[in-house]
Protein backbone atom coordinates (compact mmCIF):
# COMPACT_ATOMS: atom_id res chain seq x y z
CA UNK A 1 0.00 0.00 0.00
CA UNK A 2 1.51 3.72 -0.82
CA UNK A 3 2.38 5.14 1.95
CA UNK A 4 4.33 8.27 2.13
CA UNK A 5 7.68 7.54 1.89
CA UNK A 6 6.48 5.61 -1.31
CA UNK A 7 4.27 8.61 -2.83
CA UNK A 8 7.74 10.06 -2.51
CA UNK A 9 9.80 7.29 -3.82
CA UNK A 10 7.13 6.89 -6.40
CA UNK A 11 6.73 10.55 -7.36
CA UNK A 12 10.25 11.20 -8.19
CA UNK A 13 10.71 8.28 -10.37
CA UNK A 14 8.01 8.80 -11.84
CA UNK A 15 9.63 12.22 -12.60
CA UNK A 16 12.68 10.94 -14.12
CA UNK A 17 10.93 8.54 -16.38
CA UNK A 18 7.70 10.17 -17.61
CA UNK A 19 7.93 13.97 -17.64
CA UNK A 20 7.88 14.86 -20.91
CA UNK A 21 6.33 12.17 -22.49
CA UNK A 22 2.86 12.58 -24.58
CA UNK A 23 0.47 10.61 -24.14
CA UNK A 24 -1.12 8.56 -26.80
CA UNK A 25 -3.75 6.21 -25.58
CA UNK A 26 -5.94 6.21 -22.18
CA UNK A 27 -7.30 2.84 -21.16
CA UNK A 28 -9.81 2.43 -18.47
CA UNK A 29 -11.28 -0.27 -16.27
CA UNK A 30 -10.35 -2.78 -18.54
CA UNK A 31 -10.67 -5.40 -16.03
CA UNK A 32 -13.14 -3.96 -13.81
CA UNK A 33 -12.89 -4.16 -9.72
CA UNK A 34 -15.28 -3.71 -7.42
CA UNK A 35 -13.03 -1.33 -5.43
CA UNK A 36 -11.27 0.65 -8.21
CA UNK A 37 -13.16 4.16 -7.41
CA UNK A 38 -12.84 7.08 -10.60
CA UNK A 39 -14.19 10.58 -10.34
CA UNK A 40 -17.51 11.29 -12.29
CA UNK A 41 -17.56 9.90 -16.13
CA UNK A 42 -14.02 8.01 -16.22
CA UNK A 43 -15.16 7.17 -19.63
CA UNK A 44 -14.02 10.20 -20.54
CA UNK A 45 -10.41 9.72 -19.44
CA UNK A 46 -9.09 8.85 -22.51
CA UNK A 47 -11.04 12.19 -24.37
CA UNK A 48 -9.20 14.51 -21.80
CA UNK A 49 -6.03 13.38 -21.32
CA UNK A 50 -4.96 11.92 -24.68
CA UNK A 51 -2.37 14.28 -26.54
CA UNK A 52 -1.27 15.92 -23.63
CA UNK A 53 2.43 15.68 -21.98
CA UNK A 54 3.25 14.20 -18.54
CA UNK A 55 4.38 17.23 -16.74
CA UNK A 56 5.20 16.67 -13.00
CA UNK A 57 4.78 13.89 -10.26
CA UNK A 58 4.05 15.30 -6.65
CA UNK A 59 3.44 13.27 -3.14
CA UNK A 60 0.64 14.37 -1.13
CA UNK A 61 0.45 12.77 1.85
CA UNK A 62 -0.37 8.98 0.45
CA UNK A 63 -1.07 10.39 -2.84
CA UNK A 64 0.79 10.53 -5.93
CA UNK A 65 -0.48 13.51 -7.93
CA UNK A 66 0.56 13.24 -11.80
CA UNK A 67 -0.48 16.75 -13.45
CA UNK A 68 -1.01 16.39 -17.43
CA UNK A 69 -1.08 19.25 -19.74
CA UNK A 70 -2.14 22.51 -18.39
CA UNK A 71 -5.11 21.92 -16.16
CA UNK A 72 -5.64 17.86 -15.51
CA UNK A 73 -4.43 15.87 -12.50
CA UNK A 74 -4.62 11.97 -11.55
CA UNK A 75 -4.47 11.42 -8.27
CA UNK A 76 -3.28 7.75 -7.61
CA UNK A 77 -4.20 6.61 -3.73
CA UNK A 78 -2.58 4.20 -1.15
CA UNK A 79 -3.98 0.74 -2.92
CA UNK A 80 -2.42 1.25 -5.86
CA UNK A 81 0.19 -0.76 -7.79
CA UNK A 82 2.00 1.70 -10.27
CA UNK A 83 4.70 -0.25 -12.93
CA UNK A 84 6.27 1.35 -15.29
CA UNK A 85 6.70 -0.49 -18.94
CA UNK A 86 9.23 0.45 -21.29
CA UNK A 87 8.84 -0.40 -25.19
CA UNK A 88 8.45 -3.64 -25.70
CA UNK A 89 8.03 -5.22 -22.19
CA UNK A 90 4.85 -7.35 -21.85
CA UNK A 91 1.73 -5.02 -20.28
CA UNK A 92 -0.10 -7.34 -17.74
CA UNK A 93 -3.45 -8.67 -18.87
CA UNK A 94 -5.61 -7.05 -15.82
CA UNK A 95 -5.20 -3.52 -15.12
CA UNK A 96 -7.48 -0.85 -13.90
CA UNK A 97 -5.84 2.45 -15.79
CA UNK A 98 -3.68 1.99 -18.61
CA UNK A 99 -1.86 5.15 -19.93
CA UNK A 100 0.00 4.02 -23.36
CA UNK A 101 2.70 6.80 -24.43
CA UNK A 102 3.76 8.00 -27.96
CA UNK A 103 7.28 6.08 -27.31
CA UNK A 104 5.36 3.21 -26.95
CA UNK A 105 6.36 2.75 -22.97
CA UNK A 106 3.50 2.83 -20.43
CA UNK A 107 2.52 3.50 -16.85
CA UNK A 108 0.51 0.99 -15.80
CA UNK A 109 -2.14 0.80 -13.00
CA UNK A 110 -3.38 -1.68 -10.84
CA UNK A 111 -5.91 -1.86 -7.35
CA UNK A 112 -4.52 -4.00 -4.98
CA UNK A 113 -7.20 -4.32 -2.77
CA UNK A 114 -8.81 -0.64 -3.29
CA UNK A 115 -7.90 2.60 -4.21
CA UNK A 116 -8.61 5.28 -6.04
CA UNK A 117 -7.40 6.32 -9.83
CA UNK A 118 -9.07 9.89 -10.18
CA UNK A 119 -8.39 12.00 -12.84
CA UNK A 120 -10.00 15.70 -13.02
CA UNK A 121 -9.83 19.14 -14.68
CA UNK A 122 -8.59 22.33 -12.73
CA UNK A 123 -9.27 22.09 -9.20
CA UNK A 124 -12.72 20.80 -9.01
CA UNK A 125 -12.20 17.32 -6.88
CA UNK A 126 -14.00 17.85 -3.55
CA UNK A 127 -12.23 14.80 -1.07
CA UNK A 128 -11.62 14.64 2.75
CA UNK A 129 -8.87 12.72 2.83
CA UNK A 130 -7.28 14.67 0.03
CA UNK A 131 -8.02 17.69 1.36
CA UNK A 132 -5.92 16.51 4.79
CA UNK A 133 -3.43 15.69 2.54
CA UNK A 134 -2.95 18.96 1.17
CA UNK A 135 -3.50 21.16 4.11
CA UNK A 136 -2.02 19.52 6.60
CA UNK A 137 2.07 19.32 7.31
CA UNK A 138 3.67 16.45 5.84
CA UNK A 139 5.25 14.62 8.93
CA UNK A 140 8.57 15.28 6.94
CA UNK A 141 8.22 19.15 7.21
CA UNK A 142 9.42 21.59 9.70
CA UNK A 143 6.27 22.25 10.00
CA UNK A 144 5.47 19.39 11.83
CA UNK A 145 7.34 20.02 14.99
CA UNK A 146 6.97 18.96 18.38
CA UNK A 147 4.66 21.40 19.19
CA UNK A 148 2.50 21.19 16.69
CA UNK A 149 2.41 17.09 17.35
CA UNK A 150 1.95 17.95 21.06
CA UNK A 151 -1.51 20.09 19.80
CA UNK A 152 -2.29 16.98 17.37
CA UNK A 153 -2.53 14.75 20.66
CA UNK A 154 -3.92 17.20 22.67
CA UNK A 155 -7.03 17.52 20.22
CA UNK A 156 -7.80 13.87 19.97
CA UNK A 157 -9.87 11.60 22.42
CA UNK A 158 -7.63 10.17 25.23
CA UNK A 159 -9.56 7.34 24.84
CA UNK A 160 -7.74 6.71 21.41
CA UNK A 161 -5.39 3.79 21.09
CA UNK A 162 -2.26 4.44 19.34
CA UNK A 163 -3.12 2.89 16.17
CA UNK A 164 -6.61 5.03 16.00
CA UNK A 165 -4.31 8.27 16.69
CA UNK A 166 -1.47 7.78 13.59
CA UNK A 167 -3.00 6.06 11.40
CA UNK A 168 -7.10 6.76 10.62
CA UNK A 169 -8.34 10.37 9.91
CA UNK A 170 -5.66 11.06 7.90
CA UNK A 171 -4.85 12.98 11.40
CA UNK A 172 -1.02 12.56 10.01
CA UNK A 173 -0.88 12.70 6.23
CA UNK A 174 0.56 9.49 4.51
CA UNK A 175 1.05 7.90 7.89
CA UNK A 176 -1.04 4.19 7.70
CA UNK A 177 -1.36 0.82 9.45
CA UNK A 178 2.08 -0.14 7.15
CA UNK A 179 4.59 2.24 8.57
CA UNK A 180 2.66 2.72 11.98
CA UNK A 181 4.28 -0.57 12.37
CA UNK A 182 7.98 0.58 13.19
CA UNK A 183 7.54 3.56 14.41
CA UNK A 184 5.65 2.44 17.32
CA UNK A 185 8.58 -0.31 17.37
CA UNK A 186 11.38 1.84 17.71
CA UNK A 187 9.31 3.94 20.42
CA UNK A 188 8.54 0.86 22.46
CA UNK A 189 4.79 1.36 22.61
CA UNK A 190 1.93 -1.14 21.80
CA UNK A 191 -0.20 -0.28 18.89
CA UNK A 192 -3.10 -0.56 21.27
CA UNK A 193 -1.85 1.44 24.06
CA UNK A 194 -4.37 4.30 24.68
CA UNK A 195 -2.80 7.56 24.62
CA UNK A 196 -3.99 8.84 28.00
CA UNK A 197 -1.66 6.99 29.45
CA UNK A 198 1.74 8.33 27.79
CA UNK A 199 3.48 11.03 30.02
CA UNK A 200 5.07 13.83 28.64
CA UNK A 201 8.45 11.86 27.94
CA UNK A 202 6.68 9.26 25.81
CA UNK A 203 4.86 11.85 23.85
CA UNK A 204 8.35 13.58 22.90
CA UNK A 205 9.77 9.89 22.27
CA UNK A 206 6.59 8.98 19.87
CA UNK A 207 7.11 12.47 17.82
CA UNK A 208 10.85 11.66 17.34
CA UNK A 209 10.60 7.96 16.27
CA UNK A 210 7.48 8.94 13.70
CA UNK A 211 10.03 11.39 12.16
CA UNK A 212 13.04 9.52 12.32
CA UNK A 213 11.70 6.24 11.34
CA UNK A 214 9.68 8.02 8.05
CA UNK A 215 12.85 9.53 7.11
CA UNK A 216 14.63 6.37 7.03
CA UNK A 217 11.95 4.61 5.29
CA UNK A 218 11.82 7.32 2.43
CA UNK A 219 16.20 7.91 1.90
CA UNK A 220 16.23 4.48 1.71
CA UNK A 221 13.74 4.22 -1.12
CA UNK A 222 11.17 2.44 0.50
CA UNK A 223 9.78 -0.35 2.48
CA UNK A 224 10.97 -3.83 1.10
CA UNK A 225 6.96 -4.79 1.38
CA UNK A 226 6.22 -2.25 -1.25
CA UNK A 227 7.54 -2.10 -5.07
CA UNK A 228 8.32 0.92 -6.93
CA UNK A 229 7.56 1.85 -10.95
CA UNK A 230 10.18 -0.82 -11.76
CA UNK A 231 9.05 -3.70 -9.85
CA UNK A 232 11.76 -3.43 -7.35
CA UNK A 233 10.91 -3.75 -3.37
CA UNK A 234 12.46 -0.72 -1.23
CA UNK A 235 15.39 -0.79 0.34
CA UNK A 236 13.86 -0.28 4.44
CA UNK A 237 14.66 -3.35 6.26
CA UNK A 238 10.99 -3.69 8.11
CA UNK A 239 11.21 -5.03 11.47
CA UNK A 240 7.63 -5.34 11.52
CA UNK A 241 5.62 -6.58 8.49
CA UNK A 242 3.56 -9.50 7.27
CA UNK A 243 7.86 -10.95 6.39
CA UNK A 244 8.40 -10.58 10.31
CA UNK A 245 5.82 -12.74 11.99
CA UNK A 246 7.35 -15.60 13.84
CA UNK A 247 10.87 -14.10 13.52
CA UNK A 248 12.78 -13.02 16.84
CA UNK A 249 12.68 -9.36 17.45
CA UNK A 250 16.08 -7.98 16.80
CA UNK A 251 15.83 -6.14 20.16
CA UNK A 252 15.44 -8.88 22.65
CA UNK A 253 14.56 -11.98 20.07
CA UNK A 254 10.97 -12.98 21.31
CA UNK A 255 8.40 -13.93 18.53
CA UNK A 256 7.14 -11.38 16.37
CA UNK A 257 3.59 -11.78 16.71
CA UNK A 258 0.30 -10.50 14.46
CA UNK A 259 -2.91 -9.95 15.91
CA UNK A 260 -6.36 -8.31 14.06
CA UNK A 261 -7.56 -4.89 15.02
CA UNK A 262 -9.15 -2.29 13.96
CA UNK A 263 -10.29 -4.04 10.85
CA UNK A 264 -6.40 -5.01 10.22
CA UNK A 265 -3.48 -6.34 11.13
CA UNK A 266 -0.99 -5.47 14.20
CA UNK A 267 2.69 -6.76 14.92
CA UNK A 268 5.05 -6.74 17.74
CA UNK A 269 7.38 -7.36 20.24
CA UNK A 270 5.16 -9.07 23.37
CA UNK A 271 7.94 -7.78 25.27
CA UNK A 272 9.52 -4.90 24.16
CA UNK A 273 6.37 -3.41 23.22
CA UNK A 274 3.92 -3.94 26.35
CA UNK A 275 0.59 -2.45 26.76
Amino acid sequence: MIELPEAIVLSKEINDALSGKTIHQVIVAQSPHKFAWYYQDHEKYHEFMANKIIKKAYSQGGFVKIEIGENITLLLSEGIKIRYLNEGEPIPQKHQLLLEFSDHSALVCSVQMYGGLVAFKDKDYDNDYYGAARNKPSPLSDAFNEKYFEQLMAESSDKLSLKAFLATEQRVPGLGNGVLQDILFNAKFHPKKKINTLSKQDIKNLYFSLKSTLQQMTDLGGRDTEKDIFDYPGNYTTVLSKKTVGKPCPNCGATIEKQAYMGGSIYFCPTCQKI
